[in-house]
């Protein structure tokens, strides 16, 4: 994990010195490209980069790439935890009728996802009674589910860190406009549209950013109450199962 978040460490370096490129590179925009009838998505989400300005937008941009990276390695341990709960069920259930604890052992060490190793883990105590082995499904399975649930953390704060960002560039780009007003002691269109398209332009990049992480956010939260409930409803069959070898 800490390899992980070294690797999340270098990309954000990486992608706060792409995007200061990507703005020095913009900068040579003419104002006839500007004012054409149509023009290319790049070239204006560029733009636009530029004109919210390049500091607060890398900022934003590099809150989505992180909150990118944690949200695709949460849906992809989730994606690879996810099992058969009522197959392995049902193994587990024939090899404690063929084999008894052992061959049952030997399943669920054969069977990857946290439903196999909660069973496992059961089953290694069998010998200690069954409200032990009730007890340690309970408690395994809290150590489950903290493991799934590892980055969600970083998730949110990314989710929240980007609007504040966002707002944090329209309260400077206010000051700037008032900046201007002051300085050219008059109130016009040309004066303050400078500090407001900055202030707008942060904010809904924020806004947007923020939007898209609450998306991944939300879907990895219903893929572990999916595998939550399998490993719920897997352990109290287990129990059944094991009360039932038992007599």
């Amino acid at each position: 994990m800490k390899k992980f978040f070294m690797f999340l460490a270098v990309a954000g370096v990486n992608a706060f010195t792409a995007a200061t490129v990507f703005a020095q590179e913009a900068t040579g925009l003419d104002a006839l490209t500007a004012a054409a009838p149509e023009v290319p998505l790049t070239q204006a989400l560029k733009t636009k980069f530029i004109e919210g300005g390049a500091g607060f937008m890398s900022l934003v941009i590099i809150c989505l790439i992180l909150g990118l990276a944690l949200a695709i390695e949460r849906i992809l341990y989730l994606s690879f935890s996810k099992t058969n709960a009522k197959k392995l069920v049902a193994k587990v259930e024939k090899a404690l009728e063929e084999g008894g604890i052992e061959a049952a052992k030997d399943v669920c060490r054969n069977t990857r996802g946290p439903v196999a190793s909660i069973f496992y883990q059961g089953l290694l105590r069998y010998d200690q009674g069954i409200d032990v082995v009730e007890k340690t499904i309970v408690s395994y399975g809290s150590v489950q589910m903290s493991n799934m649930e590892n980055g969600l953390s970083w998730i949110s704060l990314f989710i929240a860190i980007a609007p504040s960002l966002g707002f944090l560039g329209t309260v400077i780009g206010m000051i700037q406009a008032f900046d201007a007003i002051q300085a050219a002691g008059d109130i016009s269109p040309n004066v303050v549209a400078g500090g407001m398209k900055v202030a707008l332009i942060t904010t809904v990049g924020g806004l947007i950013v923020a939007m898209i992480l609450q998306v991944f956010y939300n879907y990895i939260l219903a893929k572990i109450d999916a595998i939550t409930i399998d490993m719920e409803d897997s352990s109290i069959c287990l129990i059944d199962a094991l009360t039932k070898y038992n007599k």
